[in-house]
């Protein structure tokens, strides 16, 4: 297809390929399930590696694992922006500009774990 609207009646008819496979598929569904699906006596209970639940449904967790959690993945998404800059950085005219920006990213992840620091989020006691 070209011309001006080539493109878009390309994606129209994507989209509408899209559909109709959503339909077809959700319609084969409807049709091939059985028509009184089994229910035996303790399908809907829940399951612990072969054994009976014990205990209530209430577990309590400590906070401070998700925090170490959330501080990995800030400093693990900080390595992947380091990377791609360490790259750019010798090309001519990236130079000046790319130490600043990198010089504030840094600061402000410096400022957080400064941050978790002076709150003893970083303890593990």
């Amino acid at each position: 297809m070209t011309g001006y609207l080539g493109s878009y009646a390309t994606l129209g008819l994507l989209m509408l390929a899209a559909v109709l496979f959503f339909f077809t598929a959700f319609s084969a569904n409807r049709v091939l399930r059985p028509s009184r699906p089994a229910d035996p006596w303790g399908k809907r209970s829940s399951y612990e590696c072969g054994l009976d639940p014990v205990g209530g449904d209430w577990a309590q967790m400590q906070i401070r694992y998700y925090v170490y959690a959330y501080l990995y993945v800030l400093f693990a998404v900080e390595a992947v922006f380091l990377f791609p800059w360490a790259l750019v950085f010798d090309r001519p005219g990236f130079g000046t500009t790319t130490v600043v920006e990198m010089a504030v990213f840094v600061a402000v992840v410096a400022l957080g774990i400064l941050y978790a620091w002076r709150k003893n989020i970083l303890r593990w006691t």
